[in-house]
């Protein structure tokens, strides 16, 4: 069995693949972080016999996206994980266009090409797990973080329309959206934004994600608050939700004005 994981150079892209290894899944490593990526395969490979397969690739780049296809395509991968991302707070018009069109390119275009490559395989061999990371911003606007949460609202949709496809043409082929909330991992530092609400940890996100997903559960919501969220993210008017986002995201340290 092979895994494939993107993003995987901390956070919960490592957790995953710790936590696949223990599983006695064999892994394929992406992120642009040569360094780091040796670092984890030496963590893994120290502790379960395993094969790892590293790959430096920056996934905002198109041609990098197909070139990894390219490269792993004939390999029978068993389970793909999108999990390269990133977020960006502040106000949109004081935000770094630049940053947010990269943003972009990871959060929605490199899902959408490796989805959609590897969905085309795995139809044709009928089977094959993809596991997209969104988030629980997915379900909502987002104030103050407004492109990473428009970007996170296509993943999720995305996924969920790709697998009533797949069920109504009973094809046995998994695909779903993790929607985490808050998580204890780099995010907050590349985002310019460390928010009050205490998270996650990024082992036990992996950990439900991953079972939920073997589950056949195609939105998976870790955390009974946040599946609550989610629920009033339907239910509550949206004028009063756009107003509580706002504010959940100045509980931060720091001012929105800084970036």
């Amino acid at each position: 069995m092979i895994a494939l994981i993107t993003g995987a150079s901390s956070g919960i892209g490592e957790e995953f693949a710790k936590n696949l290894a223990s599983r006695g899944f064999n892994l394929i490593l992406v992120a642009r972080r040569a360094e780091r990526l040796r670092e984890i395969k030496e963590k893994i490979t120290n502790i379960f016999d395993v094969k790892i397969k590293l790959m430096c690739l920056d996934l905002s780049k198109t041609e990098h996206c197909k070139k990894l296809y390219e490269k792993v395509k004939k390999l029978h991968i068993d389970v793909l994980i999108n999990n390269a991302g990133f977020g960006l707070f502040g106000k949109f018009d004081s935000t770094s266009l630049d940053r947010e069109l990269e943003m972009i390119d990871v959060n929605i275009k490199a899902v959408h090409i490796l989805t959609k490559l590897f969905l085309q395989d795995f139809k044709r061999r009928n089977y094959g797990y993809i596991l997209n990371v969104s988030s629980i911003a997915g379900f909502m606007a987002g104030p103050l973080m407004a492109t990473y949460y428009a970007s996170k609202n296509y993943v999720t949709q995305l996924s969920r329309a790709i697998s009533q496809e797949l069920k109504h043409d009973k094809i046995n082929v998994y695909i779903g959206a993790l929607c985490p909330g808050p998580v204890n991992t780099e995010f907050n530092r590349v985002a310019g934004a460390q928010f009050a609400v205490g998270g996650s940890t990024a082992a036990e996100i992996a950990e439900y994600g991953i079972e939920e997903m073997f589950k056949g559960k195609n939105v998976i919501i870790p955390k009974k608050e946040m599946k609550a969220l989610a629920v009033l993210s339907k239910a509550v008017p949206s004028k009063l939700m756009l107003w509580g986002t706002y504010f959940a995201q100045t509980a931060r340290k720091g001012d929105p004005s800084d970036n």
